[in-house]
């Protein structure tokens, strides 16, 4: 089917989740879509996880600063992950988007993808009054104000389809990004919407504003879901 002919997509907005949670969230619904089972939907994961640095494929060793008496003290768990790119931070108040998707037949270039994801935020941004503009070459992949980096996007593909996804810095301690090189930046280069506008926003804001764009870019009908239809349910 191509994309935009009545194709769909699920969203759910999950909360706080665990990063190990929210991972076997992903791979159980990329084995229902590989499967082609009947519950194998294209689905958007919206959530927000507890302090914690990821470590990527490319990740170098000196990307991660903190020593352990640090991290115990900041409550910051490491985690190491099958996604591209290299150290990045999420924590409360930081929009998580775990786009679970088929890319086949029609989107089967990295390239494009990572572009489109970058559209999103950049709309998503601007409906809260945040002019941005996405990365164009690798070291700069995401989404910046200026110098200023508001959004990360790391993926992985397992035959066309893709997990992990984007980080948007909503209302984020950005102080808990001093443990690492994010990307390979310096902590003070990341920035928020509160910190840019002034003004504090709800995640679920954020997550319902972004998952109709997201729709939009990726010519989708959208379909919100509760947690329970995309095998949520237990605590994390």
């Amino acid at each position: 089917m191509k994309l935009g002919d009545g194709a769909t997509i699920r969203s759910v907005y999950l909360g706080r989740v665990g990063y190990e949670a929210g991972v076997e969230l992903q791979h159980q619904v990329r084995q229902s879509i590989l499967d082609a089972a009947s519950d194998g939907a294209d689905t958007l994961l919206l959530l927000e996880h507890p302090p914690t640095y990821t470590v990527g494929r490319n990740c170098d060793r000196g990307d991660v600063l903190a020593d352990p008496d640090w991290l115990r003290q900041r409550g910051i768990a490491v985690a190491e992950c099958d996604r591209g790119g290299r150290a990045t931070y999420h924590g409360p108040g930081q929009l998580v988007g775990y786009p679970v998707l088929d890319l086949r037949p029609d989107r089967r270039n990295v390239r494009a993808y990572v572009r489109d994801l970058q559209e999103v935020l950049v709309r998503t941004l601007a409906a809260f009054g945040v002019s941005a503009v996405g990365g164009d070459e690798r070291e700069r992949i995401g989404v910046w104000v200026g110098r200023r980096k508001i959004a990360s996007i790391g993926i992985h593909l397992r035959r066309w389809v893709t997990t992990h996804g984007f980080a948007l810095n909503v209302s984020t301690e950005l102080d808990d990004f001093a443990g690492i090189l994010s990307c390979g930046f310096d902590a003070s280069v990341m920035t928020s919407i509160d910190e840019l506008t002034g003004r504090r926003h709800g995640l679920p804001e954020v997550a319902a504003c972004c998952a109709g764009i997201f729709a939009e870019v990726f010519e989708r009908q959208l379909v919100s879901v509760e947690p329970a239809e995309v095998g949520f349910g237990q605590e994390s």
